[in-house]
């Protein structure tokens, strides 16, 4: 008899909105975050990673039966204690805190222990726990690694980790964010300047890869200063009118086109999206086109400061774009470019362009100067070197073209086809430099490193240097182009990838890399070095391999599988990484040659539905759902029958229908999951935006679907719909508790409920329709929602009669007041009388009429104990008007001492907010949905609370608290 697979925490209950805030915190995290070693894109937050990973691995409560019975208090209990590990090890600053995770590596290492029937190593061996788990524990594994996310929190919570991807740019990144460090963790640098330090000083005290990010400073400031030598003639400091020297920081061009009006006379005429320098008030600064017939094209241009009157901005739109999704206006004769003609002329390779400005960095300001002709001269000048049209002859050819038909992505519409035209000269000239550089400085590092004859691998080190240095020289791709545009708000230059598209821009800037400031090289440089320094010291060597996901034959296994597989047709991760692979090419083929023996990144194999790719839309679906088809069979091979396998998903909330399906994607991707002899028992969401920073738009959350499967047994029976149907009834109340109980918020639960009701449709080998036919992924949802809706419709009539004539009115009216006249008849239908319903408090009488009791109004000294018509609704109202979420502390203690003297009453109180929530969203009150959400979202840290709270209180008022 085989046994059954012990339940895990994902499979029940997760802390989701300590994760989510967690998150989303981390978007603002700059210096050190692994995300900064490289731009990718869609990257999963790490803190959802490392959750999610200790949550499969980490035994449920209930899985113990020898140390919690089957007494659901002491499980509870437990649960909330594993919840408080989580919440610990989630923030940003935990990441590195060794105490916090050798706390989370012993708890995964004693569920493995209690499955092998063993004793796991003290909390406090900090070195034995990561032994034990990197002998004992199953390997992670993910097949879509993309910029290693996962792959880096398994190697921080102590175990093997493997990953793979087709791409070869996010193979890259993931071998240098986490199989390169461990290699060389703990040596010290060895650059002459450190070696010289150390020799004075003695010992290296570093933890971790700091000996190899001080190298990557070191050798990649060698790299600048050798750059300068060679190119910074054409990076000349600029004179200002009081005689001294700036450093110009960046030159902002406009693209021209020759105007189509023959009153022009051919002039070629600039397409400006802006003229606005800076926009911060008392700083304004502008370019201001002026005409001038002795300019070739009859027109220059000149920067002005101070104030802008409306006559300068009416002048200011000659040049500019004419209106969203219009053309242009012509400088010369205020006539129409429309975008068809600009598009024709670039195409033809027509487009010209402008030296608009000069910026330099000043005294705690920016100074912006009108260019000068030599400006222009110097910068076009560049081309005269071999390199440049080598580059263009080369790997910049219509060889390695640019996309355009990808999401989001315009400027191939207006000629820029080829990656040769999404650069100037000199930006050509800066890159090729610093990417031949990087064969240079390697030898230099090996040559140190065989001098310093500390290193086993002298050669093996000077290529992880090398590494880093070519991923900083690819940073500096993303600000140096003719993409980049400059932000007049923030004063600096933003980078190409805003959003995932080459889009198109007209006036562009380009970088001085020798400056300071903005767009400089050594801070691409310093982001990698601070991201290597950041690696976790002690964790287990990983390892990350080129292969396609539907073709992998996982040579470990079996393995915990935790992957985020491409979303069926959202972004193009081949055509984007091209962008960086034609440099990277440059500077590590010779390091990495399987990697980069293409011209460039594979595209037929990769997992997204692109319809010009494979000939049609139907055509691409297919190729998506075969593809994916495989990849999760492969998974279901490899992956251990002992831990769950989780799949984030792409979603967005928004655009979520009634039964629950988002996009033709979601549905089928569901639907392959199935397909693939998987289980779906759990699904939790993901966000990394929180709901009180929507500021209305709380249907507009971006989420990943966790989707948490096991293996559908080969002997499990078939059901017909009214067997379904049933089993849903019996098992989705106690499924929605526990999702409430985990604090997943009114906006999450249609796709947490999808989980559990997904468990009992994948159970079985297949739901039979009436005519015998096999009911659908998408047919289930439907029923799934429905059954949901009618299990909270059956609690909401268990209600009082009062917060039932509250919820009618809420639905009806909101919170404006009505004729007395409405509230009679709602409450002669729910068998109650209008003297009840202001004796409870809940509405107030206005003479005529009435309405719901402002929260506002209500008394601070309100007690659930002490209330004779205790009703659910003042439950909610009273706790959302003590929860001060600006006043955490005192709020939340005022709000859980309510909860704490509920009793039963707490439970139908969190059924409420979900309803409450989304009348508020359907009828568009967002700021009223988001104080639910809210509260919902920390009812389980309040319950905490209670329980503290409840000694102080009789056993039978507390009833069923924590139901």
């Amino acid at each position: 008899m085989t046994t059954a697979p012990r339940k895990k925490l994902i499979e029940v209950s997760i802390p989701l909105e300590a994760i989510n805030k967690a998150s989303a915190r981390e978007k603002s995290i700059r210096h050190g975050h692994p995300s900064t070693l490289h731009l990718w894109w869609a990257r999963r937050p790490l803190a959802a990673c490392r959750a999610v990973l200790f949550a499969q691995l980490v035994d449920d409560p209930s899985s113990w039966p020898e140390k919690f019975g089957h007494d659901e208090e002491k499980i509870e209990a437990e649960r909330r204690r594993l919840h408080k590990v989580i919440e610990e090890m989630v923030p940003w600053e935990a990441s590195n805190d060794e105490h916090i995770l050798n706390g989370a590596r012993w708890e995964i290492a004693r569920s493995v222990a209690w499955g092998l029937g063993e004793e796991p190593p003290a909390k406090s061996d900090g070195k034995a726990l990561l032994a034990y788990l990197q002998e004992k524990a199953p390997p992670v594994y993910d097949p879509f690694s993309g910029g290693g996310s996962i792959p880096l929190e398994a190697q921080r919570l102590g175990l093997r980790a493997y990953g793979s991807d087709l791409n070869p740019v996010a193979v890259l990144i993931g071998k240098a964010l986490v199989e390169i460090p461990p290699k060389f963790a703990g040596l010290p640098p060895v650059n002459p300047k450190s070696q010289a330090e150390l020799k004075r000083g003695g010992r290296w005290n570093g933890r971790g890869a700091q000996g190899l990010a001080e190298d990557v400073r070191y050798y990649g400031r060698w790299m600048r200063d050798e750059a300068e030598k060679r190119i910074g003639h054409f990076y000349p400091k600029t004179k200002l009118e009081d005689g001294s020297e700036a450093t110009v920081i960046a030159w902002l061009w406009a693209r021209t086109v020759r105007s189509p009006d023959p009153a022009a006379k051919g002039a070629m005429v600039p397409l400006v999206s802006s003229f606005m320098l800076s926009t911060k008030e008392g700083k304004k600064a502008w370019v201001e086109p002026v005409l001038d017939p002795a300019e070739p094209d009859g027109w220059r241009f000149e920067v002005k400061t101070g104030k802008l009157d409306k006559a300068d901005e009416d002048r200011l739109k000659l040049g500019t774009k004419a209106g969203k999704g219009q053309g242009f206006v012509c400088l010369l004769t205020g006539s129409t470019i429309e975008r068809s003609y600009a598009q024709a002329e670039g195409k033809s390779d027509r487009l010209g362009s402008k030296l608009m400005a000069v910026i330099m960095e000043g005294d705690r300001r920016r100074i912006y100067l009108a260019p000068a002709t030599a400006d222009e001269q110097l910068a076009r000048s560049a081309g005269a070197y071999p390199v440049v049209s080598e580059a263009r002859a080369s790997f910049l050819s219509p060889e390695t073209p640019t996309r355009a038909l990808i999401t989001g992505g315009v400027c191939s519409a207006y000629g820029l086809r080829t990656w040769g035209h999404l650069f100037t000269d000199r930006q050509i000239l800066a890159l090729v430099t610093l990417n031949k550089l990087v064969e240079e400085a390697r030898q230099v590092v090996g040559s140190d490193a065989k001098n310093v004859g500390a290193l086993a691998d002298a050669n093996g080190y000077a290529d992880a240097v090398a590494t880093y240095l070519a991923l900083s020289a690819s940073r500096q791709v993303n600000r140096s182009c003719t993409l980049n545009f400059w932000d007049n708000t923030s004063q600096k230059i933003q980078q190409v990838f805003g959003r995932q598209a080459f889009a198109m821009t007209w006036d562009f800037v380009e970088t001085n890399i020798f400056s300071n400031s903005t767009g400089n090289f050594l801070d691409q440089l310093e982001f990698p070095a601070k991201s290597i320094e950041s690696w976790v010291n002690g964790t287990s060597q990983c390892y990350i391999e080129q292969l396609d996901a539907a073709k992998n034959n996982y040579p470990v296994r079996p393995v915990v599988v935790s992957t985020d597989p491409p979303y069926y047709d959202n972004i193009g991760y081949a055509t984007l990484s091209d962008f960086f692979y034609v440099w990277l090419r440059v500077s590590l083929g010779g390091i990495w040659p399987d990697l980069f023996r293409r011209l460039t990144t594979p595209k037929d194999q990769e997992l997204v539905a692109t319809p010009f790719r494979h000939g049609g839309k139907a055509e691409a679906e297919a190729f998506f759902m075969k593809g994916i088809g495989n990849a999760l069979i492969a998974i279901r091979g490899a992956a251990t029958n002992d831990v769950p396998i989780a799949i984030y998903y792409a979603f967005k909330q928004s655009e979520a229908s009634d039964d629950g399906i988002s996009s033709a994607g979601w549905a089928s991707f569901l639907q392959g999951v199935v397909d693939a002899g998987l289980l779906i028992d759990g699904t939790w969401p993901v966000r990394t935006e929180l709901t009180g920073n929507l500021k209305g738009k709380i249907n507009a959350l971006a989420s990943s679907i966790v989707l948490v499967c096991r293996k559908r047994s080969d002997t499990s029976q078939t059901v017909d719909r009214a067997g379904f149907t049933a089993a849903l009834r019996r098992e989705l109340p106690d499924a929605i508790a526990k999702i409430r109980a985990a604090g997943v918020g009114p906006v999450d639960m249609q796709q947490s409920v999808i989980g559990p009701g997904m468990g009992v449709f994948t159970r079985f080998s297949e739901v039979l329709e009436d005519d015998d036919s096999a009911m659908s992924v998408k047919t289930a949802l439907s029923v799934i929602n429905r059954v949901w809706e009618e299990i909270d419709n059956e609690i909401l009539a268990t209600f009082d009669a009062e917060t039932q004539v509250a919820l009618a009115w809420f639905a009806s009216y909101g919170l404006d007041p009505r004729s007395s006249g409405e509230l009679i008849m709602l409450a002669n239908a729910k068998n109650t009388s209008t003297d009840a319903l202001f004796d409870s408090e809940v509405f107030i009488d206005l003479r005529g009429k009435t309405a719901l009791k402002p929260r506002d109004e209500l008394s601070p000294s309100w007690s659930p104990r002490k209330d004779r018509r205790l009703t659910v609704w003042e439950c909610v109202q009273h706790t959302a008007r003590a929860l001060d979420l600006k006043n955490e502390q005192g709020g939340a203690q005022a709000a859980a001492q309510l909860v704490a003297e509920m009793g039963p009453k707490a439970t139908d109180a969190r059924a409420l907010l979900d309803r409450l929530f989304q009348i508020a969203t359907d009828k568009g009150w967002a700021a009223e949905a988001l104080v639910y959400n809210q509260l919902a979202e920390e009812w389980p840290h309040l319950v905490d609370r209670a329980a503290n709270i409840s000694d102080e209180l009789k056993p039978t008022e507390m009833g069923d608290l924590f139901a």
